[in-house]
């Protein structure tokens, strides 16, 4: 049976939520979801999975992420294993590229995957990444704006100060 590994951690933003599987790290939840959203993601996406509590990946991933949060650092080395369809997959590997401190709009993302009029597409991936700050979707932003974010446009606002992006 594929084991799910759960973790959790406090950090700067407040509690982190993590699940990984013997893959790479599979989902991220950000403070402001409740549990009861966490906990929906991991019946939906990881039914059939056994149930175990830490794992060497959310260490390493707790680990990076508090370096994330803390400002020393800037590029992520973790293993992933994402779960989406493909058009979303094709973005969120184009997304996790942008580099620290930097923005594209989802009209870029949208030209650079080959998709150039699907920008509200690129909009719904984002919306539904599994690993924010990781792929760091909280770098796509509207041609006119920052545009939304599932943490919070607050959240939004402070990664991408944090950056030196905004």
């Amino acid at each position: 049976m594929k084991k799910l590994f759960l973790h959790s951690f406090s950090s700067r933003i407040g509690t982190v939520r993590i699940a990984a599987t013997e893959k790479g790290l599979a989902l991220i939840s950000l403070p402001s979801e409740p549990r009861k959203y966490f906990e929906g993601k991991i019946e939906k996406l990881f039914s059939g999975y056994e149930i175990c509590s830490g794992g060497k990946v959310n260490l390493q991933a707790e680990k990076q992420l508090t370096a994330y949060l803390d400002g020393r650092l800037k590029k992520f080395t973790l293993k992933l294993d994402i779960h989406a369809y493909p058009f979303q997959k094709k973005v969120l590997k184009r997304v996790a590229r942008i580099p620290y401190g930097r923005t594209m709009t989802y009209g870029e993302v949208a030209r650079a995957v080959g998709s150039p009029r699907a920008f509200r597409a690129v909009g719904t991936a984002n919306a539904q990444n599994n690993l924010p700050l990781v792929i760091p979707c909280h770098r796509v932003v509207a041609s006119s704006g920052l545009g939304g974010y599932g943490g919070g446009i607050e959240m939004k606002k402070r990664l991408l100060r944090l950056e030196g992006a905004l």
